[in-house]
C-alpha cells in the first residue's frame, strides 16, 4: 500500500540527486581552478577530478527523468502528441538559449582575453537543451501513429468504466513504446559515438555545428572536455526510459521492488562493461574506453542506476527529508547555482587566486562557495512566497486604514 509520504519521496529523490550533482560540480571546479603546484599532482586532486566525472551524466540523466514526468503530466491532461512535442521541444530550446546566453555572458565578462570561439563552445547547458529537443521529437514520433480514439485523443469529460479500462491499457502500451524507443536511442548513440569521433566525423560541416556531434570545437579533433550529442545525449535518453518506468501505475504499486531491480540492473551493467572491455577483440578501429566506448557508457549508466536506488532509499527511509535539506535545496535551483558559481570560481571575480592554492585553503574556498550557493538557492526558492506574504500584509494594512 502506498503511504501519504510516497509522493514526497518520489519527488524528493530527484532534487536530492540533482543537489548531489551540484556538490560534486562545486568541488571539481573549485579544486581545478585554485589548486596549484604539488597539490595538482596529489592523489587528492586525482580523486576530486574522478568525482567530477559524475555531475554531467547526472544532470543529463535527471533531465531525462524530469522530461518523462512533464510528459506524463501533459498526457494526464489529455494533450495530443503534437501539443506535448511543442511544449517539450520549446522547453529544450529555452535551455539551449540559456546555454548560448551563458556563453555570451562569459565572453563579455572576459572581454579582451577570451577568444571569440568560446561563444560556440558546446557546454553542458547546450547539451541538455539539444537532448531535450531530441527527446521531444522521439516522443512525438513514438506516439504520432496512435489511431484516433486512443488515449491521446480522448475527451476531457469523464469516461465510462469500460472506456477507462481501455484507456489504461492504451497508456501501458504507450509507456512501453516510449521506454523501448528511449532505450534503443540511448544504445544507438553509444554505439555510434566511437565512429563519429574518428572515421565518420562530419568534418564537412562548419565546426560550430560539427561540435554538437563530436565536440571538435575549432581544434581539429574531438575534445573530451566538451559535451556533444555523442555520447552525452545517451544519458538523457536512458533517464527518459527510467522516467517512464517510474511513472507507470505498475511501478507505483511496487516501488521498492522496482528500485531494487534498478539497482541490481546497475550492477549487471557494470559487470557487462568490465567483461566487454576485457575481450581481446574490438569491433572499432579506434578504441578509447574512457571517452567514447559503449563499455564506458554502460559503466557510468550502471553507477547512475546505483546512485538512483541509493538516493531513493535515503529519501524514503533515511534523514534526507528530515526538515530542511541543503542538498534538496541546491537541487531545486541547480540551473541558477551552476550559472552563478562559475564566475566566482573560474572568472575574473574568483574568490581565490587561481592555480596557487594548497588543499586546505582551496577547501575553505569550496565551503564558502557551497554556503553562498545554498543561500542563493534558498532565496530563489522562497522569494515568491515572501513577496506574496508582503503583498498580502500590505493589502490587509490598507484595508484596515480604509
Amino acid at each position: 500500500m502506498v503511504t501519504s509520504q510516497a509522493p514526497k519521496a518520489r519527488l524528493g529523490y530527484i532534487d536530492w540527486m540533482r543537489g548531489l550533482a551540484c556538490l560534486l560540480m562545486f568541488q571539481t571546479h573549485c579544486y581545478d581552478s585554485w589548486l596549484g603546484g604539488a597539490a595538482r599532482q596529489s592523489r587528492f586532486f586525482m580523486y576530486s577530478q574522478l568525482g567530477g566525472t559524475f555531475p554531467a551524466p547526472l544532470f543529463l540523466f535527471l533531465a531525462g527523468i524530469s522530461f518523462a514526468l512533464v510528459t506524463e503530466k501533459l498526457r494526464q491532461k489529455h494533450a495530443l502528441p503534437t501539443q506535448i512535442a511543442r511544449v517539450t521541444i520549446l522547453r529544450g530550446a529555452e535551455i539551449l538559449g540559456f546555454g548560448l546566453l551563458f556563453r555570451l555572458q562569459e565572453f563579455l565578462i572576459s572581454w579582451g582575453w577570451a577568444p571569440k570561439s568560446d561563444l560556440f563552445r558546446v557546454d553542458i547547458l547546450n547539451s541538455i537543451g539539444v537532448s531535450m529537443m531530441l527527446m521531444g521529437v522521439l516522443c512525438w514520433l513514438a506516439n504520432s501513429s496512435v489511431r484516433s480514439g486512443g488515449m491521446w485523443k480522448r475527451p476531457c469529460s469523464p469516461a465510462p468504466p469500460v472506456e477507462n479500462q481501455l484507456q489504461a491499457g492504451g497508456r501501458r502500451q504507450d509507456n512501453m513504446r516510449l521506454i523501448l524507443a528511449a532505450s534503443a536511442t540511448a544504445g544507438l548513440i553509444s554505439v555510434l559515438t566511437p565512429m563519429l569521433w574518428t572515421r565518420w566525423r562530419p568534418d564537412w560541416l562548419p565546426w560550430p555545428i560539427e561540435s554538437y556531434t563530436d565536440g571538435v570545437h575549432n581544434l581539429g579533433k574531438p575534445q573530451p572536455w566538451l559535451f556533444p550529442i555523442f555520447p552525452w545525449a545517451a544519458f538523457a535518453f536512458a533517464g527518459l526510459a527510467i522516467g517512464f518506468i517510474l511513472q507507470s501505475e505498475w511501478t507505483r504499486a511496487r516501488e521498492v521492488k522496482v528500485f531494487s531491480a534498478i539497482g541490481m540492473g546497475g550492477l549487471v551493467l557494470i559487470e557487462v562493461s568490465r567483461w566487454l572491455n576485457r575481450l581481446p577483440i574490438q569491433i572499432y578501429p579506434v578504441y578509447d574506453y574512457w571517452h567514447t566506448s559503449p563499455e564506458f557508457f554502460l559503466m557510468r549508466l550502471g553507477l547512475l542506476l546505483l546512485i538512483l536506488t541509493a538516493t531513493y532509499g535515503w529519501c524514503r527511509w533515511g534523514a534526507a527529508q528530515w526538515g530542511f535539506s541543503p542538498v534538496i535545496q541546491l537541487g531545486q535551483a541547480s540551473l541558477l547555482v551552476y550559472w552563478v558559481h562559475i564566475e566566482f570560481v573560474y572568472g575574473r571575480v574568483s574568490i581565490l587566486p587561481k592555480h596557487v592554492q594548497y588543499i586546505p585553503r582551496a577547501t575553505e574556498g569550496l565551503l564558502v562557495i557551497a554556503l553562498a550557493m545554498l543561500t542563493l538557492a534558498y532565496i530563489r526558492t522562497n522569494a515568491k512566497g515572501w513577496m506574496k506574504k508582503v503583498g498580502q500584509g500590505a493589502a490587509r494594512a490598507e484595508a484596515r486604514v480604509s
